[in-house]
């Protein structure tokens, strides 16, 4: 919508003259748009904090699987689930600031350590609705994608210490995982990731290789 002005001809003598009055905009609707505005920004920089929580316990957690220490794992998970649950109550009330990229980030961070521990204390992939946390689609496929890349180090670890069974089983995820991705076609940044999951696959296929090499020896 363009800005309309009123023009008034006044003619003195022979000679016309134009004046022009104020320009017509709704300034009470302009007050609106900046409140709205400022409204969305503050909400904005709270999303970036609680999400960088949220992310960087989600990393956190997963170093801690690798230690195997489950009671800093459940901590720290509990402490980016808070975290996200927060910025959700945030979208209920800032319309679109569940958009946020940093906030999608740590949603898949967070699937990615939650699927991680589930699998290390059940020997199962969680499945999106058992997740304490409402998670996306997208953040779901992403963290699942990225479990690979910690189940493949978890593999190199079993193989150091001669676990045969758990570098095999590894193996058997992984490739479970990858063969349900490829099955969906993935594109935009989830095809990237599926080709970062088929690598850890075929990085788990070589370790499996010659960890059976060696004892063959």
């Amino acid at each position: 919508m363009t800005s309309c002005r009123l023009e008034t001809f006044v003619s003195i003598g022979d000679t016309f003259f134009i004046l022009f009055d104020a320009l017509m905009l709704d300034k009470n609707h302009l007050a609106t748009i900046g409140a709205r505005h400022k409204a969305y920004a503050a909400a904005r920089h709270q999303v970036i904090q609680l999400a960088s929580v949220a992310q960087g316990a989600s990393k956190r957690a997963i170093f801690a699987l690798h230690r195997d220490d489950a009671g800093e794992t459940t901590r720290l998970l509990d402490e980016a689930g808070e975290a996200l649950r927060a910025i959700q109550q945030l979208a209920t009330t800032t319309e679109g600031i569940d958009e946020e990229g940093s906030y999608r980030a740590a949603l898949e961070e967070y699937a990615e350590a939650a699927l991680y521990r589930d699998f290390v204390t059940t020997g199962k992939v969680s499945a999106l609705a058992d997740l304490p946390v409402t998670i996306s689609d997208d953040a779901y496929l992403g963290g699942l994608s990225d479990l690979t890349g910690e189940l493949q180090r978890r593999q190199v670890r079993a193989a150091t210490e001669g676990r045969m069974e758990e570098v095999q089983r590894s193996k058997e995820v992984i490739g479970e995982i990858v063969e349900a991705l490829l099955a969906m076609d993935l594109g935009g940044y989830l095809r990237t990731k599926f080709d970062q999951s088929r690598n850890s696959l075929r990085r788990a296929e070589e370790v499996l290789y010659e960890m059976t090499l060696r004892n063959r020896s």
